[in-house]
């Protein structure tokens, strides 16, 4: 875990990504501090905290949560009296994921399922023991401005792309974007309840804010070159799955099939799986919130990584 000042006052807490769930965080270190994510267990959360202690006279009063999944939101309870911010939507998911339930998936790495083993192998660097689900308390809409201490801090509702309550955190006078899963850097994205185009209009508008440092939800920072590519991945992805998907083929052998060419080298590129199927679902008609079986697309990823790993 590094702590990286990236602006006068601004900090990044970044986990090197090694897979599912190694997400970065924020600090804007003003009018008492306000933390950009939490993350998925308490250990981890309680690192950070340590990491931007570094920094800090106290804990921070304010934190934003740029959407629901647990990797962005689960070390929410170890900010006691704080101020908690997000979108509206991302409130109504927030219970959406079960802590326990993934404490139980992730001692499973002996299922005698193949799929459920391997999914559970790659949980097993998180700790789900203790999370008390602690939800927004401020509700955003469209987007939110907030003065802290002279600086500007815009949080934009730019969902449904990864999910439908994604927020970024913009800060205008520092040029900085803390972008939460609406970019991954540099590792192959997972889409739950977005559309592709939003996403793509998502990253597009990031690239319009002319920020010169862009925090991802996943990975390195970088510049507008980031949203750039993982725009170009997004549209890669969905004329490919269309080309299959016109031909009758399945999104599992669709994603069989696609050549991922200068994406094959991002963190898990087997996630592709879940954006041929959201593309599918797309190409069917279905609304993109539509409840989506999550086990049955892990179970696909072990299936795609296997035929990879035989070829």
């Amino acid at each position: 875990m590094e702590l990286r000042e990236i602006a006068t006052n601004v900090y990044a807490c970044l986990q090197e990504d090694r897979g599912l769930g190694f997400s970065n965080s924020g600090l804007v270190n003003q009018a008492g501090g306000l933390v950009i994510d939490t993350f998925w267990d308490l250990p981890h959360t309680r690192e950070m905290i340590a990491q931007y202690g570094r920094v800090w006279s106290t804990p921070a009063r304010r934190v934003v949560n740029t959407h629901h999944n647990g990797d962005h939101c689960w070390g929410n309870q170890l900010f006691e009296d704080a101020e908690i911010i997000a979108h509206r939507l991302c409130a109504e998911r927030f219970a959406s994921e079960n802590p326990a339930g993934m404490l139980a998936l992730s001692r499973q790495a002996e299922n005698a399922n193949p799929a459920v083993a391997s999914l559970a192998r790659r949980l097993g660097e998180w700790d789900f023991e203790g999370i008390d689900l602690t939800p927004p308390t401020t509700l955003v809409e469209d987007r939110m401005t907030l003065d802290l201490e002279g600086v500007a801090t815009e949080l934009i509702h730019v969902g449904p792309a990864h999910t439908d309550g994604d927020l970024i955190v913009h800060l205008p006078e520092h040029r900085v974007v803390f972008t939460g899963d609406v970019l991954f850097r540099l590792c192959t994205p997972i889409g739950w309840e977005g559309t592709y185009q939003r996403w793509i209009e998502a990253l597009d508008f990031i690239v319009g804010l002319e920020p010169e440092v862009v925090v991802p939800g996943h990975g390195p920072i970088c510049g507008i070159e980031g949203p750039i590519e993982m725009k170009e991945y997004l549209i890669f992805a969905r004329a490919e799955a269309a080309r299959h998907f016109e031909n009758g083929l399945t999104a599992l052998e669709a994603a069989k099939k696609i050549d991922l060419g200068p994406y094959a080298g991002w963190t898990e590129p087997s996630r592709l799986i879940f954006q041929v199927e959201r593309a599918y679902r797309e190409f069917r008609g279905e609304p993109y919130d539509a409840p989506i079986d999550v086990t049955a697309s892990f179970a696909a990823m072990y299936e795609l990584e296997q035929s990879w790993q035989a070829s």
